[in-house]
């Protein structure tokens, strides 16, 4: 079965955009589960990396063969019929609780960044997503085209500029004393867990629909790759920032004390992502209550919002550090029954 290079690479990107979401973009994220742990989490990536190019290719392999339309139909083969419709009610919920951070990220992208309180920019969030809902979804996707490689680039950038600064190494090798050091060794299980038990929902029916198998396998190794290499660049820059875990969006503030001049689109771009993120989020929390909750879309859409809006006042760091973690925690589940699941490409 010949390879597919353009399915492969059109694979490679989907992967990418989908695990690099608002909190992956603020330097949250990679704080929280990598970064503040020192040399430890630089070692965790690796580990990170491993699972994200050989879990995330098998996800979709399976997803190809078995012709998955949906993550619901992908996680009942997993789990059988009981506990996968047990996990995909569970993904509800912990979809409506990233809705929650994204939202409390873009209001803390408007607080920290632009002196605008964090109450006008999520609910500002919210009217433009709202908007552009009435308007028309498809313009907004065509963003990731523009914001993830950008994004991209400027981790590169920032990377370069970091390897500059005196004591680079030493910081590298540095292994800071945390209280709560025995998670680093959790860290790469749950956070890898947590973002490909998430994004199934759109891997699944992107994998289904090309169908060879060597094109999806190899476009789930590019993109673990692809998020490996950007994972290292991140965390190798923001270990270079005092007192990284005092900030809400530290990649930003990063940016401001190294590359001034790009700071202003560096914003845009995060919360480009952020914005994107939330309204992806919605369209799939909104598709998935109707199958258990008929009701007209608009119901549907003001209810999320409401209940997002209201975990959302929350602080962005307190939110992202406790529901992130516990969301891995429940999805290691997941990605042990995904190794374990044998697969034949036959």
């Amino acid at each position: 079965m010949r390879t597919n290079w353009g399915g492969a690479f059109q694979i490679a990107a989907v992967y990418v955009g989908t695990v690099v979401g608002a909190g992956f973009a603020t330097g949250r994220e990679i704080v929280e589960f990598f970064s503040r742990f020192g040399f430890f989490g630089l070692i965790g990536i690796l580990m990170s990396g491993y699972m994200f190019i050989f879990m995330g290719s098998k996800l979709m392999r399976i997803a190809a063969k078995i012709g998955a339309s949906s993550y619901e139909e992908f996680n009942i083969y997993l789990f059988g019929k009981f506990f996968g419709t047990l996990i995909n009610f569970l993904m509800l919920f912990m979809l409506l609780g990233v809705c929650s951070v994204m939202l409390s990220g873009a209001g803390a992208v408007f607080q920290e960044q632009l002196g605008i309180s964090k109450l006008a920019g999520i609910l500002g969030t919210i009217a433009l997503s709202i908007a552009v809902m009435v308007i028309g979804i498809r313009g907004v996707f065509a963003v990731n085209a523009f914001v993830v490689p950008m994004m991209i680039a400027f981790s590169f950038i920032l990377l370069s500029l970091s390897v500059k600064l005196p004591d680079f190494t030493q910081k590298v090798l540095y292994i800071p004393l945390v209280s709560d050091g025995w998670k680093s060794v959790v860290a790469p299980f749950s956070y890898t867990a947590f973002n490909l038990g998430l994004a199934q929902a759109i891997l699944v029916p992107a994998a289904a629909e090309i169908k060879n198998d060597n094109t999806v396998k190899w476009g789930g190794i590019i993109g673990g790759i692809a998020l490996t290499l950007i994972l290292i660049s991140s965390h190798l820059t923001l270990i270079m920032l005092p007192g990284l875990e005092s900030y809400e969006i530290p990649m930003a503030t990063i940016m401001k004390n190294l590359a001034s001049s790009l700071y202003w689109v560096f914003v845009l771009i995060i919360y480009g992502e952020i914005f994107t993120s939330v309204i992806g989020n919605v369209f799939g929390l909104e598709r998935q209550i109707q199958k258990y909750f008929p009701a007209p879309t608009i119901v549907i859409v003001a209810g999320i919002f409401i209940v997002t809006y209201l975990i959302s006042l929350v602080n962005y760091g307190t939110l992202l550090s406790y529901l992130y973690p516990l969301f891995g925690y429940i999805s290691i589940a997941f990605i042990i029954l995904l190794w374990m699941k044998p697969f034949d490409a036959s």
